[in-house]
C-alpha cells in the first residue's frame, strides 16, 4: 500500500466511525479525497510510514478499525505508537478466539439470572449488559454479537435517558458490527447453550 492509499483508508474508516451518514461498506470505501489534497497535508509522512508497517489492505483495515474503536477520533501519528500496535494485537487476538469469547462473556452476563431480559432492561437507566460493556467487561464483539442476535438497540436508544454516553456508543456498536463474523446461527445456537445451561 502507499501512502495515498492508506490515506484514503484512514480517511473512509475515520467517517465510517464519526459519521452517522457514512457507511464504509455501502460505499466501497470511496471518499473524495484527492492526492493534491494528501500531497498538501503536514501528516502525509506518517501515513507512508504507516503505509509501510503493513502491506496488505485487509491488515491495514483492521489495524485502523482496532484503533477506533478504542478511540474513534485516533489522529494518524497516534497510529504509529505502541499503544496502537497493542490495541491491534488485542483486537486480533479477540477476533481470532470470538467463539469462546462469546461464550464465556455471555456465561458471565446471564449467570445467576432467571429471566435473561432482566440484562437488557432499562427504565431510562443503563441496562446491566451496557453497564457491563462500558466498563469493559464484556468487549464490545460481545455486545455487537448480541445486538445483531437480539436486536436491542432501537429499544435502548428509545428509553434510555442519557444523551452524552449512549449515543456515543451506539454509534460505535452499529458501526464496529459491520467489521465483525456474519455467522449469525453459530452465534445464535451458543447464546442457547449459555441460556440452556
Amino acid at each position: 500500500m502507499t501512502g495515498y492509499e492508506t490515506f484514503g483508508l484512514y480517511q473512509a474508516l475515520k467517517l465510517h466511525f464519526t459519521q452517522e451518514s457514512y457507511d464504509y461498506f455501502k460505499y466501497n470505501g470511496k471518499t473524495n479525497v484527492s492526492i493534491t489534497t494528501f500531497d498538501n497535508r503536514k501528516d502525509k509522512y506518517h501515513f507512508h510510514k504507516l503505509s509501510r508497517r503493513l502491506s496488505q489492505k485487509d491488515d491495514m483495515i483492521d489495524f485502523i478499525v482496532a484503533n477506533f474503536v478504542e478511540d474513534e477520533q485516533s489522529w494518524v501519528g497516534s497510529l504509529l505508537t505502541e499503544e496502537a500496535e497493542v490495541n491491534y494485537r488485542k483486537h486480533q487476538k479477540v477476533i481470532q478466539s470470538m467463539s469462546y469469547t462469546f461464550e464465556s462473556e455471555c456465561r458471565n452476563v446471564f449467570s445467576g439470572i432467571d429471566n435473561p431480559n432482566e440484562v437488557l432492561a432499562t427504565d431510562g437507566d443503563y441496562p446491566v449488559l451496557l453497564k457491563s460493556g462500558l466498563r469493559k467487561e464484556v468487549s464490545i464483539e460481545t455486545v455487537c454479537l448480541l445486538n445483531n442476535i437480539l436486536g436491542f438497540v432501537p429499544m435502548w436508544t428509545k428509553k434510555i435517558a442519557d444523551t452524552i454516553h449512549w449515543p456515543n456508543y451506539r454509534m460505535k456498536l452499529l458501526k464496529y458490527a459491520a467489521f465483525l463474523p456474519k455467522d449469525d446461527v453459530k452465534y445464535k445456537l451458543l447464546l442457547k447453550k449459555v441460556l440452556n445451561t
